[in-house]
């Protein structure tokens, strides 16, 4: 008897400690973002569905968030914004508090460029997956609605490409001057030029530290229709963004944005959706080049570098709206570094100066010709990590951190980056970086680096001090902290232990 009754107590004693842990390790409640309160668990709205999230999961490393997502476009959206719930709410923060700072413009202006302009443009699936993020976020606690989500998918395409255009259009007095972005540095090559003959690609991520601290997701999608996605990316966003992916396919893909680029196509079709559509539909550059043309709207301008695993033939796709231009071939290398190349692009699409010899984006391909140059025959997954953490100012022909190297940290600039309007020691640069070849395209899988590619920190506290012109961003300004460079692939289990 005496028995019996302690095992009693140590049975209904774990119990209770079980249910414990599952409340405490239950997300806390996340304040309403703009458009209500969030939902509390059990109250109307409320549904952790969990035959949704069936086969979905997430794990950290490296500074990573790695989240796998599989099934129907509504069941990869929900898993999404259930599974990184807290990061896109962040991550929301974030991007509302730039954009409206930014642009003047109250919040509410994106949510209805979005469900007026974007919304009705997208496709069905697409559509789907979207409602499938803001359901998995409600689910959570959450209040962001449809509209919040949809503007947060567009937050490369709003603020610097249709606000603009909308000011210019409707002649707005005493709008800010506002810009396209220039962010990224990126090569892919082929043949000779690597040691292998096969392709090599690799990427870091240009943009202010605001954002770029919160841009830590490896996202490895299986899909129904289409090839499977692995890809990095930013919470709550449909598409990898910045851009670095490779699909099952054999399609590798990154960009740089064109610096300066001016236009946009109210009627066309949003660049997050075509972005995502074509590394998921994607089987050749061919098929990445029709599913970007088509509907191109103009927003996020980018020089996609493109290679193809099944051939080894590599591109570079500049895609203004008035023109555009493809360059192919299987035995050689492109780069990018925010510079049109194409003399109608540059034309008819920007008012960038390709002359300019002091200026970021031609500085940085000066230095980008010199290293393939000097490594043809060397190029390999480590000499471009190599690339990607360079610090050489090939106009001062010195080794100086700044706006002019790969790894770029603006903050440490007096001069800014004037083509782009980041002013002097704007927070912003290299936040992160990829690289990929062709065996480990086929293997689906890449190494990502959080932080500047060079491992230097950027500290958040000292940096407001010297420079309180940024206090605007005190609130959400965080501590960027570099990482190693980390092995992810598609696929890994939920429980794998750290390297």
């Amino acid at each position: 008897m005496r028995s019996k009754l302690a095992t009693g107590i140590i049975f209904w004693g774990l119990v209770t400690l079980a249910a414990w842990l599952i409340v405490m390790a239950k997300p806390p409640r996340i304040a309403g973002a703009g458009s209500g309160q969030a939902a509390e668990p059990g109250q109307k709205g409320y549904d952790a569905s969990p035959a949704l999230l069936r086969g979905a999961y997430r794990f950290e490393r490296g500074g990573w968030v790695y989240v796998h997502l599989e099934g129907s476009p509504r069941e990869i959206g929900y898993q999404h914004g259930h599974l990184l719930a807290a990061e896109v709410f962040d991550a929301f923060q974030s991007v509302r508090l730039r954009e409206t700072h930014e642009t003047h413009r109250a919040w509410e202006f994106f949510r209805q460029a979005a469900r007026e302009m974007l919304w009705p443009r997208i496709d069905r699936e697409y559509q789907e997956e979207l409602q499938g993020i803001t359901e998995g976020l409600k689910a959570q606690g959450v209040a962001m609605d449809l509209d919040d989500v949809v503007a947060l998918n567009a937050f490369e395409e709003l603020p610097d490409y249709y606000v603009p255009w909308y000011d210019a259009n409707h002649k707005v007095t005493g709008a800010p001057h506002l810009v396209s972005p220039g962010n990224c540095s990126a090569l892919v090559a082929t043949g000779s030029y690597t040691r292998d003959h096969h392709i090599v690609m690799a990427h870091n991520n240009w943009t202010g530290y605001l954002d770029g601290e919160r841009w830590r997701v490896i996202f490895d999608i299986v899909p129904h229709k289409g090839h499977r996605i692995l890809m990095d990316g930013y919470p709550g966003v449909i598409t990898s963004d910045d851009d670095f992916g490779v699909n099952s396919g054999g399609i590798m893909i990154t960009e740089t944005t064109i610096s300066q680029f001016v236009g946009w196509k109210p009627h066309g079709k949003p660049e997050f959706m075509r972005s995502r559509k074509a590394l998921q539909y994607a089987s050749s550059i061919d098929d990445y080049v029709r599913i970007m043309l088509d509907g191109n709207n103009g927003g996020y301008a980018n020089d996609w570098l493109l290679g193809d695993n099944k051939t080894g033939e590599i591109a570079q796709f500049e895609l203004g709206l008035k023109a555009h231009r493809v360059w192919r071939t299987q035995d050689g290398a492109f780069v990018g570094a925010n510079f049109p190349r194409d003399p109608e692009v540059i034309s008819k699409d920007t008012t960038f100066d390709p002359h300019n010899p002091a200026t970021s984006p031609n500085v940085r391909r000066t230095r980008w010709e010199e290293l393939i140059q000097e490594n043809r025959g060397k190029i390999d997954v480590a000499l471009a990590e190599k690339f990607m953490a360079d610090h050489y100012d090939a106009y001062e022909n010195k080794e100086r951190a700044n706006e002019r190297t790969l790894c770029g940290h603006v903050d440490a600039s007096a001069r800014g980056v004037d083509v782009w309007e980041w002013p002097a020691y704007y927070p912003g640069g290299a936040v992160q970086g990829k690289a990929i070849d062709s065996s480990l395209a086929k293997a689906m899988s890449f190494y990502a680096h959080l932080g500047h590619p060079c491992g230097q920190d950027f500290l958040a506290e000292p940096f407001l001090k010297a420079h309180p012109e940024f206090d605007w961003q005190a609130p959400l300004l965080r501590d960027m902290k570099s990482g190693p460079w980390t092995l992810f692939k598609a696929g890994e289990p939920p429980l794998l232990p750290p390297k």
